[in-house]
């Protein structure tokens, strides 16, 4: 069964500075003391309205520093990632360089597949590089993150893995590895593929990884243009000219799922990741970002819920020395929330229980979940705050036989 504390925060008036003192939002939350255990089905609620729509057909927009939720459109939906892709080939490189597998030295030729499919003939993003030349993969880099070229993305695949078909192999086991499960690669540059697609989720968390994992070579990203073989191009990201901080990432368009967009932007130091797809033109494409990153900027704040250790709740232990855990949290625990949340704003403590003794001290056991308008936009770990051991065979004989007549009224 699935236990459910939750606590609702009475109106209140809001306190418009940047972040709130830890233990200020979170006494709050607990002052309406209503402390009710639910079953996993009692938590079900119905989804209401966002607080901002979006044309977009799938969306997701995620504050950097805490993981908050700020805007979800089917996120999990998968769709055709055009260049978006790059991302993967790009978090697959700068993996090879880090482990020092690759150097940025090291030369790649332009294959005349690589030039046919990606370069001047194939009529698509290309850095124009010449047909059986040698390019440095420092230079291909460039070119493929700031042109998004695709000549730049299928000699690296062929340099590094001896095919485009070779290198997927390496994208999908790489995808794998950082929990990337709704998306699938075949192709180093999203040119259309059956069975080629991504979901916003996915690339949220793939430019969260990028950006932190790699920060010197994700300073590419915010390059506002590249020149090579004396041909100049401009980055295609169309919020590096915009007044919203940004300092990447990646821009796509495929016919079947419209003009797509992964952005990050950094503003007084408070990061923001927004990954959508659907649009019907470039330009509705850029103003919604823009309206979208301008709308979590203007309508957010940082709340310090608590500090690492704190007691956030409990849980109930079957057949150990104590009938219940204190649930703590195990690192400073924050949230990017809206300024005027009132009586929008929920949390709940989940965890399968009773839990069974013994408890070791510091395992993870449960998850606090901030919820705003009945959704969850923040689930954090808790863990138990102290060890409880097994119980003496009575002890165990009680908890067995309250977990039997638990049991039986859960049933009714």
């Amino acid at each position: 069964m699935t236990n459910a504390t939750a606590f609702r925060r009475p109106g209140a008036p809001v306190r418009r500075r940047r972040g709130h003192s830890f233990h200020e939002f979170a006494a709050a939350l607990a002052a309406a003391g209503l402390l009710a255990l639910a079953s996993s089905a009692a938590l079900a609620q119905d989804a209401a309205k966002p607080a901002i729509e979006t044309k977009a057909k799938e969306a997701l927009l995620v504050d950097g520093e805490t993981g908050t939720i700020l805007l979800r459109k089917q996120p999990d939906a998968p769709f055709p990632p055009a260049s978006l892709a790059k991302m993967m080939t790009m978090e697959v490189v700068f993996e090879a360089i880090a482990s020092g597998e690759l150097s940025l030295d090291t030369e790649y030729p332009i294959s005349v597949h690589a030039w046919r499919t990606g370069g001047a003939p194939s009529g698509t993003s290309t850095m124009f590089a010449d047909v059986k030349s040698s390019v440095s993969v420092e230079n291909l880099v460039h070119g493929a993150i700031i042109q998004s070229a695709n000549d730049a993305c299928i000699a690296l695949a062929e340099g590094m893995a001896g095919s485009e078909e070779a290198f997927a192999e390496l994208m999908n086991r790489r995808a794998a590895e950082l929990g990337l499960t709704g998306s699938h690669f075949v192709n180093p540059t999203g040119l259309p593929a059956e069975g080629q697609h991504v979901t916003a989720s996915d690339l949220v968390a793939l430019a969260r990884h990028i950006r932190t994992a790699h920060p010197e070579l994700y300073r590419i990203y915010a390059q506002p243009d590249f020149t090579w073989n004396k041909i100049f191009q401009r980055n295609r990201n169309p919020l590096l000219t915009m007044d919203v901080g940004a300092d990447g990432m990646e821009t796509g368009y495929t016919e079947a799922s419209g003009y797509a967009l992964v952005g990050v932007t950094n503003r007084d130091d408070r990061v923001s990741y927004l990954a959508m797809s659907g649009l019907s033109s470039s330009k509705e494409r850029t103003e919604e970002a823009r309206r979208l990153l301008d709308w979590a900027d203007q309508s957010f704040a940082i709340r310090r819920l608590y500090r690492k250790g704190a007691v956030v709740g409990s849980a109930n232990v079957f057949g150990g020395t104590a009938g219940a855990v204190p649930l703590a949290a195990p690192g400073d625990i924050a949230a990017l929330l809206p300024r005027q949340e009132g009586e929008r704003l929920s949390a709940r403590i989940r965890y399968d229980g009773p839990l069974a003794a013994p408890v070791e001290k510091g395992a993870e056991v449960a998850r606090l979940d901030i919820l705003v308008d009945g959704e969850a936009v923040l689930s954090t770990p808790l863990v138990a705050g102290r060890a409880v051991e097994s119980g003496s065979f009575s002890d165990r004989a009680m908890g067995a036989a309250g977990e039997l007549a638990l049991g039986w009224l859960r049933r009714f």
